[in-house]
């Protein structure tokens, strides 16, 4: 049992907490029962189960190489106010787009918590992939993956520049729709295409304008009330369900 933060391991895992390391060993961590099992029933390839000193290993983790750290070693490796006492060290993987209908592109969403809920709808939503753009928060953020609730694990997720994504996809006969305020129209108001990409830009400045006058048709959606504008997060998971509904 590892009892000091001093160790080796305990140090290479939390400069995991770090971009720049993560990207380096091409690795990252996942914390909690839920997340670390839907790593492993949707065959991300676990390097490591790390547990709690008082954790027992579940069944399904007894084939994986795994450490037991002292309770105070646990919690300076994982992030959360009330750890469950298993985290794991999971390899990155860059997954490939195959056939799809409906996709999602984000570009420069900064909120963890935006981008992890936007993954999560579309998971939700039956979307068969999400390209993160340029300046996008990091999809391996430890709150990212917390607030995808595993569905990162379902959905591929890539990180590739949108104006090259948007090219290949015109070149493939997709619509591409832009979340936008300015020339827009309502979106109960078109028509959705048999193959739709959908743009969601950043909480404050919107989507980039060199990424915008490339799209083919810009959306919004109407406020009813006195409020300015809707979370992107919110917004993306109304457009994503009608978009779904349209192609179910």
């Amino acid at each position: 049992m590892i009892t000091s933060v001093q160790n080796n391991k305990v140090k290479q895992w939390n400069k995991l907490k770090k971009r720049k390391e993560r990207y380096k060993s091409k690795s990252f961590l996942v914390e909690g029962y839920h997340l670390v099992e839907e790593a492993y029933r949707s065959n991300w390839e676990i390097e490591e189960l790390i547990l709690n000193e008082n954790t027992s290993v579940p069944e399904w983790g007894r084939g994986f190489p795994c450490t037991i750290v002292s309770e105070h070693v646990f919690k300076t490796v994982t992030d959360t106010k009330t750890p469950q006492g298993i985290a794991a060290e999971i390899k990155m993987k860059q997954p490939k787009l195959d056939q799809f209908r409906k996709i999602l592109l984000i570009d420069s969403v900064q909120d963890p918590g935006n981008l992890g809920t936007m993954i999560r709808t579309a998971d939700a939503a039956g979307f068969e992939g999400v390209v993160l753009g340029t300046g996008t928060v990091d999809l391996y953020n430890d709150k990212v993956i917390r607030a995808t609730q595993g569905s990162m694990f379902h959905v591929p997720v890539l990180e590739k520049d949108l104006i090259e994504m948007m090219e290949e996809l015109k070149d493939q006969d997709y619509e591409i729709w832009a979340s936008a305020l300015t020339n827009s129209e309502v979106y109960t108001d078109c028509e959705v295409p048999e193959k739709v990409a959908l743009i969601m830009g950043n909480e404050g400045a919107g989507i980039d304008a060199e990424i915008l006058e490339r799209a083919t048709r810009n959306i919004k959606i109407p406020i009813y009330g006195a409020a300015e504008s809707l979370n992107v997060s919110v917004a993306a998971g109304v457009l994503m369900y009608h978009i779904a509904a349209r192609l179910s």
